[in-house]
């Protein structure tokens, strides 16, 4: 059922992205060329290419949480080690990056103590 799913919402990407395409643009510099196209029903086919697109990405939607409910547990469980195990190596291997080094030295001058010079204000 999983894999199934997986077809499903491929194919409805894939349709989803011509289904977008082939719309006209509302508005925007291309709306002011495609003027001509209002012509003769077309706005039935504008008005079912609307409504195939939200049907489309509503079932992507359905069908990526029905893929996620009937996801073998066994892939989850290997998955999830994999990412632990991807994330101790890498944890791991910053802290070997790391220098053992102690605090930073102490700096050995102290600041200045003496208060800047007074602006002169007879300008």
């Amino acid at each position: 059922m999983y894999i199934f799913c997986i077809i499903l919402i491929l194919i409805a990407s894939g349709l989803l992205i011509l289904a977008v395409l082939a719309q006209n643009p509302k508005s925007g510099m291309a709306a002011n060329f495609g003027a001509s196209n209002q012509v003769m029903g077309v706005r039935q086919t504008a008005d079912f290419l609307e409504k195939f697109t939200w049907g489309l990405a509503i079932s992507i939607v359905v069908l990526s949480l029905v893929a996620t409910m009937t996801m073998p547990s066994a892939r989850i469980s290997t998955s999830k080690s994999g990412v632990e195990k991807a994330l101790e190596q890498s944890v791991e291997s910053n802290q070997n990056l790391l220098p053992n080094a102690a605090a930073p030295a102490a700096a050995t001058e102290a600041p200045a103590t003496e208060a800047p010079a007074a602006a002169d204000s007879t300008k």
